[in-house]
């Protein structure tokens, strides 16, 4: 169960605060703030992907609108990678105050460039690398090579007077990297020896055993299953995973196979990847979807979006036959790509549709297509044992992982009382080199649908679920009030109902009676009628057809 809310005592002078506003008990929607002396300084604003029971929904961001009051005070925002994660939110804060600074590695700033340009936002940006070290108000800030499923990641050490914190982002120990750029426990290390007073690490594999795969073993399965398939192949993936489409590249390259990208985001992505020299794309092997028609089945790869099952992402549409490609006997789809917790049952579901079309689907649980970006518990160990921190307060994760890696932390002889195992909207504070929280504020969901942000409500959800789940019965009558007679209908119109519509004849002289009843007993307004009409329709729908389906009543009163 959730905390209650309570809320924090004032902040006292000198005193670190940290609230997450996204990424505790979830996997996604990562946003931190860190409070001192009336300055806020935020590290990552990302975005959480809806699930079933969130019809309609295209994103859900970090509850942005606690710092409604606050924007003047923030000082930057810095992103760690760019995962959609992690950077996906930042169009929706910068609406809020374009010109708060973006602070971050080369190739997660161009990401983010290039979607708040389609926001029609020029953002102030200051580009940093491993190594560096810059200040922004009270916040002295270094930045730290960490080894993830993007190029270019890094983690954070915040110093201010209240002491040294370390966000490592997300984050893994690959020690044979496709690029070549290791996590930094030199780095680490030494912070250690200065003191780490609070370090917060990423959680999302805490508890699985061992070591994270290398993610070059992913490569030779690759290039073996687009070998042994006779038709076309289609690779999907995470529309910002370099790696993985590199290794795809270098695969249908080896295998005399051109390569299509497909998705807005995927291709650019790429070519700001490309560009910008972190994808080394081989001679003559990309090439355009519209110049692809003529190129022979087994000399394709498709590299599209769609991994988790989205329903508008391309791989969805292949299955409903909606895209211009498609898929069937002789083709190989290979899922390269995590299981993000919640969208289990939207990738089985496209998994199933895919075979159904007589293809054959590859993923992680029968070939090893993917590694995960993120630390299991052996390389957590390490990282705990390397800094030695104060306090440690697990992120990025649901709250098992959480759990699993403050067990971890407690194993190196981090004190149980010294470990955080907070969800968003723990404040805690950070004073005289002890971490504890202090108060629990209400973190709501801000659903974006279609152009509105935050206007979709946790009601307007379950209104969704019933129309799609239920169905919906609207009632029109006509009523004389001062007579208490019924002048029109009721007339009856059901949508989603799997009855036959003459069924609603015998509920018809029950909703006449009601009304008359009512009106009899003084009921005259038009709200209170409709709600004599929703009970009664209700009732019977409930015993009748076993059914709770919305019932939209309609009176006009003449």
């Amino acid at each position: 169960m959730p905390n209650p809310p309570y809320a924090p005592p004032a902040l006292a002078k000198g005193t670190l605060r940290v609230t997450p506003l996204g990424g505790l008990g979830e996997v996604g929607r990562n946003m931190t703030v860190y409070e001192i002396n009336g300055k806020l300084l935020i590290v990552d604003c990302g975005v959480l992907f809806p699930e079933e029971h969130q019809p309609g929904v295209d994103l859900i961001l970090p509850d942005i609108s606690k710092l409604e009051k606050r924007l003047s005070d923030i000082v930057a925002v810095v992103l760690t990678h760019g995962h959609e994660d992690h950077i996906g939110g930042v169009p929706y804060l910068l609406k809020m105050r374009e010109d708060i600074p973006l602070i971050g590695s080369k190739l997660t700033l161009a990401f983010v460039e290039a979607k708040l340009k389609e926001h029609r936002i020029r953002p102030k940006t200051h580009v940093v690398t491993e190594g560096d070290r810059v200040n922004y108000g009270p916040f002295d800030l270094e930045f730290i090579a960490v080894n993830h499923s993007i190029p270019d990641a890094l983690a954070v050490a915040i110093r201010t007077e209240a002491g040294l914190v370390i966000g490592t982002g997300d984050f893994k120990m690959d020690q044979l990297p496709l690029d070549g750029r290791i996590t930094d426990l030199r780095a680490f290390a030494r912070l250690g020896e200065e003191g780490v007073d609070l370090f917060m690490t990423d959680s999302t594999n805490a508890d699985v055993p061992g070591f994270t795969s290398p993610e070059k073993n992913i490569g030779p399965v690759i290039e073996q299953v687009i070998g042994r398939t006779k038709g076309k192949v289609v690779v999907a993936s995470f529309s910002s995973h370099v790696h993985r489409v590199q290794q795809v590249l270098d695969a249908a390259h080896a295998n005399g196979r051109r390569v299509v990208l497909l998705g807005r985001s995927m291709v650019r992505n790429m070519k700001i990847a490309a560009d910008l020299g972190y994808l080394t794309v081989p001679e003559g092997v990309l090439v355009e979807l519209k110049k692809s028609n003529d190129i022979p089945d087994h000399r394709i790869v498709y590299m599209s979006t769609g991994s988790q099952g989205e329903p508008m992402a391309v791989l969805s549409r292949m299955v409903n036959r909606e895209h211009q490609i498609e898929v069937g006997e002789d083709d190989t789809v290979i899922l390269a790509s995590s299981l993000i917790p919640g969208n289990e049952t939207s990738v089985y579901r496209i998994i199933d549709g895919l075979i159904k079309l007589g293809a054959n689907v590859v993923h992680k649980g029968n070939a090893k297509v993917h590694v995960s970006g993120h630390a299991s518990a052996g390389e957590l160990l390490y990282c705990y044992n390397i800094v030695r921190p104060k306090n440690v307060m697990p992120i990025h994760g649901e709250h098992r992982m959480l759990v699993a890696n403050a067990a971890l932390a407690i194993e190196t002889g981090v004190p149980q009382n010294r470990t955080v195992i907070a969800e968003n909207g723990t404040v805690v504070d950070l004073v005289d080199g002890v971490a504890r929280p202090v108060g629990q504020i209400e973190i709501d969901y801000i659903y974006v649908d279609g152009k509105s942000v935050g206007r979709v409500t946790d009601d307007d959800l379950r209104d969704r679920r019933t129309l799609a789940e239920e169905g919906f019965i609207s009632v029109v009558t006509v009523v004389e009030t001062t007579l208490g007679q019924i002048v029109s209908g009721p007339e009856i119109h059901a949508k989603g109902v799997a009855e036959d519509i003459r069924v609603y004849d015998k509920i018809k002289p029950q909703i006449a009676k009601a009304l008359e009843d009512a009106m009899k007993d003084g009921v005259t307004d038009r709200r209170g009628l409709q709600q004599v009409v929703r009970r009664t329709v209700g009732r019977w729908v409930g015993t009748k057809l076993r059914r709770k389906a919305m019932i939209v009543p309609v009176v006009v009163v003449v």
